[in-house]
């Protein structure tokens, strides 16, 4: 009975916070949260000024927002963004890890449904709702952001729960390096030729093969496609493994060009292909595209969750033993 009791006002207390702290400047840091004596949680409280002041020496002085897109609807696994087995929302591990992130001053939750609103409330999390007939997570940031006075904003997949923060601060700072491109995304390595003939798994061709994992010098796309590109015809498709390149769901937009992007009709080949950053190549826009080495994949069926929840325990339980071998 008194631990209910202690839940519950640990849940009143946590609401109280997230809704004060907004008013009054200040933020709630949900990953550097402790336990005090009585077994309740306490978010720590960072002021906003200071925070804010320290992330902007980082991004010399470039205002970035990281915003997640939460729609409930998911054909292949529903309601996949409130998926618990782990203890967690399926959208608060890709929130927690958001935060760690070294440039964004904030991360928000985008989404269409009250049911997400409550559970990002629950973790401390701020979200706005947006239209049910938003067509793309692009479009749902874009109404998210349209009144918020930012200069970069990274679009991070919600189904992502174990997203390394450094590609969200990576993608970031190619247009903090880099103030006349408009958009950037990442790409990594392919592990195997299996992975190149996938059509769920993006690929990308650049302009420079030496250029494309430097900051200052990083390489333009010249094309998106779920098909093999580059089709290597010596070998009847697929040539060796390094030669192509695995795209990365993860955007960084200037926030102008994110509202001047998403008014714009969707364009031929991204109706064909089904892929949305299609219609700024078509529309002759740069999208600068960094080289990164960690890759994680998205959670788009039940299948592929269960094997996040076991690894997610079994890390647990491993830093468990750690800590009580120390």
């Amino acid at each position: 009975m008194l631990t209910k009791s202690l839940v519950q006002l640990n849940m009143l207390r946590q609401r109280f916070l997230t809704k004060f702290c907004c008013r009054e400047g200040l933020g709630v840091n949900p990953v550097r949260s402790s336990i005090n004596g009585n077994g309740i949680t306490q978010p720590a409280i960072k002021h906003g000024s200071d925070e804010k002041a320290s992330r902007n020496s980082i991004s010399n002085g470039v205002e970035v927002l990281a915003v997640i897109p939460a729609r409930y609807g998911s054909t292949r696994f529903p309601a996949k963004v409130l998926a618990k087995d782990t203890g967690k929302f399926l959208i608060q591990h890709t929130y927690e890890r958001a935060c760690q992130a070294k440039l964004p001053q904030k991360v928000i939750i985008a989404t269409d449904d009250k049911k997400v609103v409550a559970a990002a409330e629950s973790f401390g999390a701020e979200c706005i709702m947006t239209s049910p007939d938003c067509a793309s997570g692009t479009d749902r940031i874009a109404e998210a952001v349209a009144d918020i006075n930012v200069d970069i904003v990274v679009n991070l997949q919600a189904d992502e729960p174990e997203i390394d923060p450094a590609n969200i601060d990576k993608v970031a700072q190619l247009l903090i390096d880099n103030p006349d491109c408009p958009m950037a995304t990442l790409a990594a390595d392919f592990q195997n030729t299996a992975q190149i003939s996938d059509p769920n798994i993006v690929k990308v061709v650049v302009t420079s093969h030496e250029s494309r994992a430097t900051s200052h010098e990083p390489a333009r796309a010249i094309y998106f496609s779920r098909s093999i590109i580059p089709y290597d015809r010596g070998k009847n498709g697929v040539g060796p493994v390094g030669n192509y390149l695995r795209h990365l769901g993860i955007y960084a937009y200037r926030k102008d060009f994110l509202l001047k992007i998403t008014a714009l009709p969707q364009t031929p080949l991204e109706k064909i292909e089904k892929l949305e950053q299609l219609r700024a190549l078509e529309n002759g826009f740069d999208i600068l595209v960094g080289k990164v080495k960690h890759t994680c994949d998205g959670i788009d069926t039940p299948e592929q969750y269960a094997g996040f929840v076991k690894r997610y325990k079994k890390a647990t339980e491993q830093l468990k033993m750690k800590k009580e071998n120390l």
